[in-house]
C-alpha cells in the first residue's frame, strides 16, 4: 500500500469516528484532544457519494504541446504554462492531490441552521467542490486560439476534452502550435492632414522592431505611445481608439508587415487642434466659499498671462510661473498638463488638486480654457515623535522629537522644518560598569521648490520641480562620566531630475564642525589612559576620540540616481547611486598656517579634514515568477585621505561600517572589521569605542517570495568587510586593506518573514555567520561548528533583527 493510500484510509477512519461524535456530542476531553489532528485527515469522507448525479469533480488541466520545429522546449515550457493558468474552472484546493476542503465541505453533512456549527465549519474549512464541465472546456479553446494568435503563432489550434477516473476529471488539451511570425517592418499611412501629419511625426519612436516576434501586447503599447504622441501635439479629443493596424502576413517567410493608419470614421473634432486661451488658477478653493473663490472678476493677471483668483494673497503669483507648464496660447500638451498636475500634487501646500478643460471655438481656431481648483493644506503643524531603542550591546533608551513645519514659509510653497530632540541611553547588566549617553540636538531644514542659485541651471523642465535645500543644525552627546562631543552642521545643496531615470543631487557646500571642549573632559578619560591594564587599542582610540575630535570638515558632494526604465513586461530592473566627495581643497588653498604643537594645517586653531570619498550601490532585481523576487546589491567604497588627514582615517561621520540589519545581518552593528580585527559584540565593553573603515566592499543577494497578501518570506546570503586605506595602527595588523582583501571576507545566511502593512513593511531577520574574517579555532569558515541546539553558541551566533521596510 502506497504512504498517499494509507493516509486516506486513516482519512476515512476519522471522518466515522467524528461523524459519531457528532451525534453523541462534543463533551469529551478526548475529542479536544485529537480534533487539530483529525480535521487535518477528514479530506478523505467519501467525496463521490455527495457529488450531483453524474458529474464529476474537476481536478485540474493538462495541456499537451504539438508544436513546429523552429519553436525551442523554453518557448513550450513558457507556452504550457501560461495556457494551464488561464484556465478555467480552478480546480480546488489539494493535499496529497486529494480535495481536502471539499472533504471538510461535505464532513458534517448539510447545515441545518444558517448560524449553526456545520455551517460555520463548512464556510471556515470548506470549498464548495468544482464539478467538470464541457461547456467550460469549449470556452477554454478560443481562449488558449487567441493567446498563440497574439503572440504570433498564426494559425494555431487547439481540442480539449473531459477525462473521467472514478468520481473525478481532468481537463486534457491538445494545441497545435504553428511556426511563429516576426516583424518585416512597420510603416505609418498618412495624407496631408494635420494629424495625419503627427502620425508621421510619430514614426521615429516606434516600439516595433523589425526582427523581433510579433506581440500583440506591444503593437497596443505602439498604439498608446502614438496616442499620447498626438496628444502632445494639440489634438485634445484623441484616443488609442483612433489608430487602425493592419497586418500583411507573407505566410511563406514568416514575416508580417504592420501598417498603422488614422481610421476614416474618427470624428471631426479628435482631428482638430486645440491651442490654450486662458489658465484659471483658484488656488485658496474649497466648497464652503466656492462661491468667493471662483468668481473671475476678482482675478488678476501674472506675467505669464495665468489668471488667479485668491482673495486670501496666500501664495506669491511667482510660485505658479514655476509650477504651471501649460501656457495660454500654446497647443494644449497632454505632457504639459500631466506635468502640471504633478507638480501640483507633490508640493506639498495643497492638500487637493483638481483641473477642468473648458473647449471653445474662438473664430477658426479651437481653444481650451483650463481650470486648476487648488484647496491649500493647513501652513503649519507640530509633530512628536517617541521613540524606543534596545541595541545588542545592551544599551537601551528611548528619544523624544518635536517638529514643527510651515509649508509656506516665503508665500512660495517653501518647506520650513524646525526639529527637537532629546534622547538617553543606558547600559543595563553592566555590572555597575556601564554608562549613560544623553543626546541633545535640533536642526532646522528650508526646502525650496525651484533653484536658488545667482547661475541658471539647466534642467529638464519636463521632469518634477528641482529643489534648493539649506539646513543647520546642532548637535551635542554627553557620554556619561567621560566626555562631551559637539556638532554644529550647514549644508547648501540642489536636487533635480534629468530624465524619469536620472537624478542629480549637487551639494556645494557642506560645513560640519566637531569638537570637544576641554574643560567637559572628565579625569575618567585620563584614567583610563593612564591605566597599565587598558589594552593600546583603546588608549589609541581614547586618544583620538577626545584629544584629536577637533576637527573642521568642508567638504561638497555629488549624488548621481540612475534607475532602469519602467517596462511592465521586462522581469528585470535595476539601480544604481554613486557618490562622490571632497573635503579641504579650497580651504588648503587659502588657510596654510600650521597648529601649533601638530603637523597639521588649520582655521582659526581649528584642523581641517582633507579626503576624497568615493562609493557606489548597484541594486539588480529579478522577477523569478509573478510571486518571486531575486534582489541582489552590490556596495563598493573607499576613502583616500591626504594632506591634513594623511596618516589618519577618515572622519568618523564619514566612516563606513558593516554589520546590522540592513547590512551583513549575520553580524552585530559594527561588529565586523576593519579587516582582521575581532570585536567583542557580546561582552559588555562601556569603554570600548566604536570605529569603522575607509574602504568597503559588501555583497548582498535575496529570493522573496510572497506567501499571502501579508505574509513574504525570504532566504538571503550577506557578504563583505570593511578595511582602513593607511595603516594607521589603530586596529592592528590586518586592518589595511592589501591585495589579500578577499581572504578577510565575512559571510553569513539566514531566513526572515516579512508582514506587509501596506503603508509599510516590517521585517524580522535571523541569520548566523558561515565564515568570520578573524581566525576560529583555525578556521575561518564556521559552517561545521553550527549547533543549533547549544545555547552558548546561540548567544554567540545567532543574530535577530527587526527592521522596517526592505534591507536594499
Amino acid at each position: 500500500m502506497t504512504f498517499v493510500s494509507t493516509i486516506k484510509s486513516s482519512f476515512h477512519i476519522v471522518c466515522l469516528l467524528l461523524r459519531q461524535r457528532a451525534k453523541t456530542g462534543w463533551r469529551s476531553p478526548s475529542v479536544a484532544l485529537v480534533l487539530p489532528v483529525s480535521v487535518w485527515l477528514l479530506s478523505a469522507c467519501n467525496i463521490a457519494k455527495h457529488l450531483p448525479a453524474n458529474e464529476r469533480l474537476y481536478m485540474g488541466t493538462d495541456v499537451n504541446i504539438h508544436a513546429d520545429s523552429t519553436i525551442s522546449s523554453t518557448e513550450q515550457a513558457g507556452l504550457k504554462t501560461q495556457l494551464q493558468e488561464q484556465a478555467r474552472p480552478r480546480p480546488n484546493k489539494q493535499l496529497f492531490g486529494y480535495p481536502y476542503k471539499v472533504g471538510f465541505y461535505y464532513l458534517f453533512g448539510e447545515p441545518k441552521k444558517p448560524n449553526g456549527f456545520r455551517a460555520w465549519f463548512r464556510r471556515k474549512f470548506g470549498q464548495e467542490p468544482v464539478l467538470a464541465s464541457a461547456k467550460a472546456i469549449s470556452s477554454n479553446i478560443p481562449v488558449f486560439k487567441a493567446t498563440l494568435q497574439n503572440q504570433g503563432y498564426f494559425g494555431s489550434d487547439a481540442t480539449g476534452k473531459i477525462v473521467e477516473d472514478g468520481y473525478k476529471a481532468r481537463g486534457v488539451y491538445d494545441v497545435d502550435v504553428k511556426q511563429r511570425f516576426f516583424i518585416d517592418s512597420a510603416g505609418f499611412l498618412v495624407d496631408s492632414t494635420p494629424v495625419r501629419k503627427a502620425l508621421l511625426a510619430s514614426a521615429r519612436r516606434t516600439v516595433i522592431k523589425k526582427g523581433s516576434p510579433y506581440l500583440f501586447e506591444n503593437i497596443k503599447l505602439e498604439r498608446e505611445r502614438i496616442s499620447q504622441f498626438i496628444k502632445q501635439r494639440g489634438f485634445y479629443y484623441f484616443l488609442p481608439d483612433y489608430i487602425a493596424v493592419i497586418a500583411d502576413n507573407d505566410t511563406a517567410r514568416h514575416r508580417t508587415k504592420l501598417y498603422f493608419a488614422i481610421k476614416p470614421d474618427m470624428p471631426e473634432a479628435a482631428g482638430v487642434p486645440y491651442f490654450i486661451r486662458d489658465v484659471f488658477i483658484y488656488s485658496n478653493y474649497n466648497l464652503s466659499t466656492a462661491r468667493n473663490d471662483t468668481n473671475r472678476r476678482q482675478a488678476f493677471q501674472t506675467n505669464e498671462q495665468f489668471r488667479i483668483i485668491d482673495s486670501t494673497q496666500r501664495f506669491d503669483n511667482k510660485l505658479f510661473r514655476d509650477i504651471v507648464t501649460v501656457r495660454p496660447g500654446q497647443r494644449y500638451n497632454s505632457r504639459m498638463q500631466d506635468l502640471t498636475l504633478s507638480r501640483f500634487i507633490n508640493l506639498g501646500a495643497f492638500k487637493f488638486v483638481r483641473n477642468r478643460f473648458e473647449p471653445d471655438q474662438q473664430g477658426d481656431t479651437a481653444v481650451l480654457d483650463v481650470h486648476y481648483y487648488l484647496t491649500p493644506s493647513p501652513a503649519k503643524s507640530v509633530r512628536a515623535e517617541l521613540d524606543g531603542t534596545s541595541r545588542s550591546n545592551n544599551f537601551n533608551g528611548t528619544q523624544l522629537t518635536l517638529s514643527w513645519r510651515n509649508r509656506n514659509a516665503l508665500h512660495r510653497a517653501e518647506l520650513l522644518t524646525i526639529n527637537a530632540n532629546a534622547g538617553i541611553e543606558f547600559q543595563v547588566a553592566a555590572a555597575g560598569e556601564g554608562i549613560t549617553n544623553y543626546r541633545f540636538g535640533a536642526d532646522a531644514t528650508l526646502s525650496f521648490p525651484r533653484l536658488v542659485s545667482p547661475h541658471r541651471f539647466l534642467y529638464d523642465q519636463r521632469q518634477a520641480l528641482p529643489k534648493t535645500n539649506i539646513t543647520v543644525g546642532y548637535q551635542t552627546i554627553i557620554r556619561g562620566g567621560l566626555y562631551r562631543i559637539n556638532s554644529a552642521q550647514t549644508t547648501f545643496g540642489y536636487a533635480w531630475r534629468q530624465s524619469q531615470q536620472l537624478e542629480h543631487v549637487f551639494q556645494p557646500f557642506n560645513i560640519n564642525y566637531v569638537y570637544v571642549p576641554s574643560s567637559q573632559i572628565k579625569p575618567r578619560v585620563l584614567e583610563i589612559i593612564e591605566n597599565p591594564d587598558i589594552s593600546d587599542l583603546i588608549r589609541r582610540q581614547y586618544i583620538n576620540t577626545v584629544f584629536r575630535s577637533n576637527q573642521l570638515i568642508l567638504s561638497s558632494l555629488y549624488t548621481f540616481n540612475f534607475n532602469s526604465p519602467i517596462r511592465s513586461f521586462s522581469p528585470t530592473s535595476f539601480r544604481i547611486t554613486a557618490n562622490a566627495e571632497a573635503a579641504g581643497n579650497l580651504a588648503s588653498l587659502f588657510f596654510r598656517k600650521p597648529i601649533e604643537g601638530e603637523d597639521r594645517n588649520g582655521i582659526f586653531g581649528v584642523s581641517y579634514a582633507q579626503f576624497l570619498r568615493f562609493d557606489v550601490d548597484g541594486r539588480l532585481f529579478r522577477k523569478l515568477t509573478p510571486k518571486i523576487t531575486w534582489a541582489n546589491r552590490l556596495f563598493a567604497g573607499v576613502g583616500i585621505t591626504y594632506g591634513n588627514s594623511k596618516g589618519y582615517q577618515l572622519p568618523f561621520t564619514k566612516q563606513y561600517f558593516v554589520g546590522g540589519s540592513n547590512s551583513i545581518r549575520a553580524f552585530r552593528p559594527r561588529a565586523i572589521g576593519p579587516g582582521l580585527f575581532t570585536r567583542d559584540t557580546i561582552r559588555n565593553l562601556p569603554l570600548f569605542q566604536d570605529g569603522g573603515g575607509d574602504i568597503r566592499l559588501e555583497a548582498n543577494t535575496e529570493i522573496r517570495a510572497k506567501l499571502n497578501k501579508y505574509i513574504e518570506g525570504a532566504v538571503f546570503v550577506d557578504a563583505g568587510n570593511v578595511w582602513t586605506y593607511a595603516n594607521t595602527d589603530t586596529f592592528g595588523e590586518g586592518a589595511q586593506f592589501s591585495k589579500a582583501f578577499y581572504k578577510q571576507i565575512a559571510v553569513g545566511a539566514g531566513v526572515g518573514i516579512r508582514i506587509d502593512l501596506s503603508y509599510f513593511l516590517v521585517r524580522l531577520d535571523v541569520a548566523a555567520p558561515l565564515r568570520k574574517p578573524y581566525q576560529t579555532e583555525g578556521s575561518e569558515w564556521v559552517i561545521d561548528k553550527m549547533a543549533f541546539g547549544s545555547p552558548t553558541w546561540r548567544k554567540e551566533n545567532l543574530v535577530f533583527n527587526i527592521g522596517v521596510g526592505y534591507p536594499f
